[in-house]
């Protein structure tokens, strides 16, 4: 709960200056009882990065209702986590696949990087 022990964001997560910060999760999915949609759609964004804790309830769930709002997904295999081994493998090969495009956090680290140095070149960076 808001301001109890362990709801602080953590300092390294600190949000900046004109992060918007998402309140009002009250379930496993972060579209659930929040306004993420309209955020997303309000800013025309439409791929959603995911990671998060639990492999195969909350980032799992949050994936589903966002495939079925149309956004395209990446979840990050290396920045998510389970209660067990068995349950966290068996979301990324069998659940990710079917809802979004999984990959490392490393893989999707290059590939931003080489879609922002192609940008840059188009604009003559």
């Amino acid at each position: 709960m808001k301001g109890t022990w362990g709801a602080e964001i953590v300092g390294d997560l600190t949000p900046a200056d004109g992060d918007i910060v998402l309140e009002g999760k009250r379930g496993l999915d972060a579209f659930a009882s929040t306004n993420l949609d309209f955020i997303l759609r309000s800013k025309g964004i439409e791929t959603v990065v995911l990671s998060g804790f639990l492999t195969n309830c909350c980032v799992e769930s949050t994936m589903r209702s966002a495939y079925e709002r149309g956004y395209e997904l990446i979840t990050l295999t290396d920045c998510v986590a389970g209660t067990s081994m068995e349950e966290h493998a068996n979301a990324i090969t069998y659940d990710y696949p079917m809802f979004s495009h999984p990959m490392s956090s490393t893989d999707f680290l290059a590939a931003l990087s080489g879609s922002l140095a192609s940008a840059d070149s188009s604009r003559g960076y």
